[in-house]
């Protein structure tokens, strides 16, 4: 008979698109994953339905009695307050209590926080981060998350929201934000929906010959970026370096504002390597004041994409007071 009891945590990743999640030990090994579509559903409690739907197998299998907890990563979501308010990128709107919705549903006891955040504690406990106390992880994907680190300690401000890096001002008067309406944010232009509205502005404004040229402007997606890209096309080459200059100078900002030891760069974006992190860096040095050059790691993840946001958010779970 098994009696260490609450052995396992269930860890959520909820992104603008998919929904990631797992159940992890406290080695920090992932024993059960999948994956569902967010977008789909238009309410949360839609969501949390099926998210249950899903997981009830899994929590017979494992023995409800065996999990602590359930943390959830989710865009907007607020430590303090258990709920997610006012996404951009989700379908829900207004202020949704998800913790509390998910534990009613549950029955277990659930912590929420933002999704970078989560990531960042993730790679900080398992990855790229280990041992580190001043970083900053960067999540490159529908949208542009961030999670900072400092002194050993996430960043959440005095209401929870801190680190909302995505949505600074990188160009004034810029490309204007499909759900905020702020214009110039680095999220409008370095998450993958950026780099689609760049190669469909790109493919729009130039008459240069381009394999995207075999696609609909409306059908070019950040997927037919990538192919072309790997494939050699100068146009698609194009978007990841203008896109790669203006990360590269938001990340210089974000350095001078934290003196971080390493960024950590993760999400679906990153899948392009050198193609980004090269004018990523170039734009970053060039940018930053004397006394920081040549001293911040630029690194991708060590982590699988989906994994950080799980055990990150997992390791909520282990922390909640029963």
């Amino acid at each position: 008979m098994n009696n260490n009891l609450q052995q396992y945590a269930i860890g959520v990743d909820i992104g603008g698109t998919n929904t990631k999640y797992g159940i992890v030990n406290h080695r920090g090994d992932i024993t059960h994953s999948g994956r569902m579509s967010t977008s789909k559903y238009e309410t949360a409690e839609a969501f949390v339905d099926a998210l249950y739907a899903v997981f009830s197998p899994i929590i017979d299998e494992v023995g409800k009695e065996n999990i602590k907890g359930i943390g959830i990563g989710a865009p907007n979501a607020n430590y303090f307050t258990g709920s997610i308010e006012y996404s951009p990128n989700l379908n829900w709107k207004g202020v949704v209590p998800f913790a509390s919705m998910i534990s009613e549903q549950f029955g277990l006891p659930c912590s929420i926080t933002n999704d970078a955040n989560a990531a960042a504690v993730g790679e900080m406990m398992y990855g790229a981060a280990r041992g580190m106390k001043d970083f900053i992880v960067i999540t490159l994907g529908t949208g542009v998350g961030s999670g900072i680190v400092s002194g050993g300690q996430l960043i959440y401000g005095h209401d929870g929201f801190a680190g909302e890096l995505g949505h600074t001002i990188i160009r004034p008067g810029g490309r204007e934000h499909w759900s905020t309406g702020v214009l110039g944010t680095l999220e409008a232009y370095a998450s993958a929906t950026g780099i689609t509205l760049t190669a469909r502005e790109m493919m729009a404004e130039t008459g240069r010959e381009s394999l995207l040229q075999q696609y609909p402007l409306e059908a070019i997606d950040s997927k037919a970026v990538y192919e072309c890209a790997m494939q050699g096309d100068e146009v698609a080459k194009e978007v990841y370096r203008f896109t790669g200059q203006i990360l590269g100078e938001a990340l210089a900002n974000f350095v001078m504002f934290s003196s971080p030891e390493a960024i950590i760069l993760f999400g679906g974006v990153t899948k392009a390597g050198n193609l980004i992190m090269d004018p990523v860096r170039e734009h970053m040095e060039k940018n930053l004041l004397a006394v920081f050059k040549n001293k911040v790691a630029l690194n991708f993840s060590e982590l699988k994409e989906a994994d950080a946001a799980i055990l990150g958010a997992s390791a909520l779970a282990w922390e909640i007071r029963n």
